[in-house]
């Protein structure tokens, strides 16, 4: 390292020893709270410093010097872990607080003839001003960007230093620094007994940070963004404190460094300084207590180890490095807690107390109602809602219904804050909240759960449940008040038992089955005592078993007192636990009522079935008749977890039929086309495809026999042209492609006109030709079309289906999956109803339009 001398000693091997001594901490996903073992570690690092003290104490002065880098490198390391282990942020530009600390320090002990005791903890204060300044702006962007910021920083502080020449000394820097006296000890020695009393210091207090609320925010920030905008806090100010945090550390340590070294320069502070403070984070292990310590240790020691091999020494150095990283790709931390829980028997994990369920109660308030007028949102001149308008009952569960597109989740997000309506309003009693931010309106009461279940993967159950009970407030940096609460954490145990949850509290979430899942997320909505609860498909991926057990609480929840929306695509459910029903079909609200009020009203069967005319069409076509069969499915079972989605499905197409799979969102439909063409892998069951069993091959290998797959929402390539799109189509067919691309071109006139634009340029119409014709291209005997209508205005849908149409005469082989029910039966030959995983109903395609099964699909009821 640039900043510490170059060879090493006994007395850094005594001092690695000293302080690596202590087992590393325990998992931050596991255990008390956070899982942090603070005790444990605090006690290990406690000895280590003390044992680094005295060798401070006892060797000689360049010795001194070593142990005196390595503490100013763990402060820094301390900083960065608060960053990057906790809210996973990475900075590579921190040398840069870390010479702001060095230069406050130069400056006002040299030229303002400040003492340094006061000069130290002012460089500390610049260096965090100028850490939420750069954050600010940075935390904005992710990823390689946030990163290529911090970079940037970095190169602007060294020349600015150079730059600054009657302030700064320019390249020759600042000289004559002089060392304070600390505990009667002068110079180095001072130095670095004062470091590491510090480097001691902040690891307790970033132990009091991540186990207290503060800690929990910025990891339940660094798991979901969303989510912890839906319990009330404000990710842009949680990501800016552990950036100001962070950089005042390193200008702390680098306040230190300027009397150790005695001198500044801006070469002193290279960016190769930056790259190695993130290596020690991530060699020591980020988020864990001890990590940074062991880091700065390592990386400190390395080079001063390997300093004999000469020119050899920074490739071993290097190589070492990516050794340790693989063998323990979490940090030494990481690999020690493996083998302590390889060597250790696991313990029971605790459970709520017996009756929990049963003693526990919402709380009994007055609760404001939800009202919407007018709402509006529009995506780049697409109107996904228009004008909706519709108020929420108290202590009643309200569901919004629709096709696929209807705009139910668009709905929900504008109600929740994570889109600022084009247009209109909504009001949570007198309150206005349009256009506040997701969570302010959280803060006023409205609470939210997702499709996708959005918990905080490396927080405990109980934690998840316990940070929300704050409703975004978090107290002081370092405590734990309104989350470590005894009386917060019960509640949160209750409020789990509540909602049907039975197991273990202290397991981090991310381990949880995905009933488990849904019902704590529900329980950390409920622990921020909402007036309003919005839920988005609570019982996608459910059983049915899991699916009545969630209709007993949403009801009981409503009994409460508390306003309940859901949307819902199992119209089961909807029907038995709704009290009112939205119907919306292309953003616009179609119905509103009772569920037998919706099930009954023609315009609503409309939307779903489309019936008449088209049913009509249906009856009239001739069944395909002495064809063989090309496609086979038997007792197809799959699933994304614990609970299958699909239960032993049957399916038969035969050579030249089209065959329709309809049925409610969340029916299994698009699953079973999934496992068809091999993008997921079936758990038992058979597919055969002209004799070929297609069960163990992959994706690529089964297009190769001919079942190729238009993917729901076309999936072309968007920076490739029209032409590269087609092309990509014979990946596997390169022959007669130019004559084959003719052809596609005839079939959709559409795209000869767009034939070198980019694909994503394209309207969503023009993608549906595009994605069909890419499609073709690969020579299919069996098409799967998924939702193949999906988004698409009716002219565009006629246009579209009238194509389908051409293939099916020219016998082209089709298993069709899509929303319009009816216009798939006006094209298809037989169908198949679907309804939770199992085919609920099979026939001609007049036969099913005449199907009682297929209404009770889509609505529910009888």
């Amino acid at each position: 390292m640039n900043n510490l001398p170059h060879s090493v000693t006994e007395a850094l091997r005594r001092a690695a020893q000293a302080s690596s001594s202590a087992p590393a901490v325990a998992d931050p996903r596991s255990k008390v709270r956070l899982g942090l073992g603070t005790p444990a570690a605090l006690a290990w690092s406690a000895l280590g410093f003390i044992a680094a003290a005295t060798l401070a104490l006892s060797v000689n002065s360049y010795y001194v010097f070593v142990l005196a880098g390595i503490a100013l490198v763990a402060i820094v390391g301390i900083g960065l872990n608060v960053l990057i282990g906790l809210t996973g942020q990475v900075s590579f530009g921190h040398i840069g607080f870390y010479a702001i600390g060095a230069y406050t320090v130069a400056i006002l002990t040299t030229k303002a003839g400040l003492s340094f005791w006061l000069a130290w903890p002012l460089a500390a204060l610049a260096a965090g001003a100028l850490g939420v300044l750069l954050a600010l702006p940075a935390l904005r962007v992710k990823g390689p960007y946030l990163a290529m910021i911090t970079i940037a920083f970095s190169f602007i502080i060294q020349h600015a230093i150079i730059e600054m020449r009657d302030l700064t000394g320019g390249q020759n820097g600042i000289m004559g620094l002089t060392a304070p006296s600390f505990l009667g000890l002068q110079a180095e020695r001072a130095i670095a007994v004062l470091g590491l009393v510090t480097a001691a210091v902040m690891l307790a207090c970033y132990c009091w940070l991540s186990r207290g609320s503060w800690g929990a925010a910025m990891r339940a920030v660094r798991d979901s963004e969303t989510a912890s905008e839906s319990i009330g806090l404000n990710p842009l100010v949680i990501k800016t404190a552990a950036f100001a945090i962070s950089a005042a550390l390193a200008g702390l340590a680098g306040g230190l460094f300027a009397p150790l070294s005695t001198f500044v320069t801006p070469d002193t502070f290279s960016f190769m300084q930056s790259i190695l403070f993130v290596l020690v984070v991530v060699v020591g292990g980020s988020g864990s207590i001890m990590g940074p310590v062991i880091g700065a240790v390592i990386v400190g020691a390395l080079p001063e180890l390997l300093s004999s091999m000469e020119d050899y020494r920074l490739l071993f150095f290097g190589a070492l490095l990516l050794l340790v990283l693989w063998i323990a790709p979490d940090g030494v931390t990481g690999l020690l807690r493996k083998l302590v829980a390889a060597l250790r028997k696991p313990s029971a994990p605790a459970l709520p107390a017996a009756g929990a369920a049963e003693d526990v109660s919402l709380p009994v308030r007055t609760r404001r109602t939800l009202s919407a007028e007018g709402l509006t949102m529009v995506f780049g001149g697409v109107r996904a809602v228009g004008g909706l308008g519709f108020d929420v009952p108290a202590s009643a569960v309200t569901s919004l219904i629709g096709p696929n597109g209807a705009g139910k989740t668009t709905a929900l997000n504008m109600l929740s804050g994570f889109y600022r309506p084009t247009s209109g309003g909504f009001r949570l009693g007198d309150t206005a909240l349009a256009g506040l931010p997701a969570f302010r309106i959280a803060r006023h009461g409205v609470a939210r759960t997702y499709q996708t279940s959005q918990l905080f993967g490396s927080l405990s159950v109980l934690d998840n449940v316990a940070l929300a009970c704050g409703r975004g407030r978090l107290g002081g940096l370092l405590s734990a008040r309104g989350f470590g609460d005894a009386a917060v954490r019960e509640h949160g145990i209750s409020l789990l038992a509540y909602c049907g949850y039975h197991g273990a509290v202290d397991i981090v979430a991310a381990d949880l089955a995905h009933v488990d899942r849904r019902l704590v997320e529900i329980a950390r909505a409920l622990a921020a005592d909402p007036d309003v609860l919005l839920l988005d498909e609570p019982a996608a991926g459910l059983s049915r078993e899991d699916k009545s057990m969630l209709a007993r609480l949403l009801q009981k929840i409503a009994a409460a007192g508390i306003s309940v929306v859901v949307v819902e695509h199992d119209m089961e459910l909807v029907m038995q636990i709704s009290s009112r029903i939205v119907v919306l079909d292309a953003g616009q609200r179609l119905a509103i009522g009772t569920p037998q009020q919706v099930q009954n009203d023609p315009a609503v069967r409309q939307a779903y079935l489309g019936e008449n005319a088209q049913q009509a069409a249906a009856a009239s076509r001739a069944p395909v008749q002495g064809a063989t069969e090309l496609l086979g499915v038997g007792e197809l079972v799959t699933g994304y977890g614990a609970e299958p989605v699909l239960h032993g499905i049957n399916l038969q197409v035969k050579a030249g039929e089209m065959v329709a799979l309809l049925g409610a969102n969340g029916a299994g439909k698009s699953t079973l086309m999934r496992a068809l063409a091999g993008l997921h892998r079936p758990v038992q069951g058979g597919i055969h495809a002209g004799g070929v069993n297609l069960m163990h091959l992959r994706a690529e290998e089964i297009v190769r026999h001919g079942v190729v797959l238009v993917p729901e929402g076309r999936q072309v390539f968007p920076e490739l042209s029209v032409l590269d799109n087609i092309r990509l189509g014979a990946f596997l067919y390169p022959q007669d492609v130019d004559a084959r691309v003719e052809e596609m071109l005839g079939r959709f006139p559409r795209l000869r006109e767009r034939l070198h634009q980019r694909a994503g340029l394209l309207s969503g119409g023009e993608q549906q030709m595009l994605a069909i014709a890419r499609g073709l291209m690969s020579r299919p005997r069996v098409l799967l079309l998924d939702e193949p209508s999906l988004g698409l205005a009716p002219k565009v849908i006629a246009e579209l289906f009238a194509a389908l149409d051409r293939l099916r005469s020219e016998n082209m082989t089709i298993v069709l999956v899509d929303q319009m029910a009816a216009l798939a039966l006006s094209l298809a030959d037989r169908a198949y109803v679907i309804e939770g995983g199992r085919v609920v109903a099979q026939g001609t395609a007049a036969e099913i339009a005449a199907n009682d099964a297929l209404a009770k699909a889509y609505l529910g009821g009888h």
